[in-house]
């Protein structure tokens, strides 16, 4: 019975590029809603309000997009190894 997947599995996991990616798109969103906020302060005179409210979205919005990127993932994983199961026990 193996507990840990083969060591290649692993690398081209942490290689593919979708972690770096996520983490660009994470901070180039909370930028964007920075970016927004100021714009938001300038035109009502709301000193750091807009900002702040913006950057706080920004954050929980991204944050709630990986929960549910996160659960999608393994829903799908989970349905290959029981597929992969089922083939096996037969």
């Amino acid at each position: 019975m193996k507990v840990l997947p083969e060591r290649h599995k692993i690398i081209e996991a942490q290689q593919s590029g979708k972690t770096l990616g996520r983490g660009v798109d994470f901070a180039l969103v909370v930028l964007v809603f920075l970016g927004i906020g100021y714009g938001i302060d300038h035109l009502f005179g709301a000193a750091p309000w807009g900002t702040i409210v913006c950057v706080v979205i920004g954050f929980v919005g991204q944050f709630v997009k990986m929960y549910y990127e996160y659960t999608a993932t393994m829903i799908q994983l989970e349905q290959q190894r029981a597929e992969r199961s089922r083939a096996g026990a037969r």
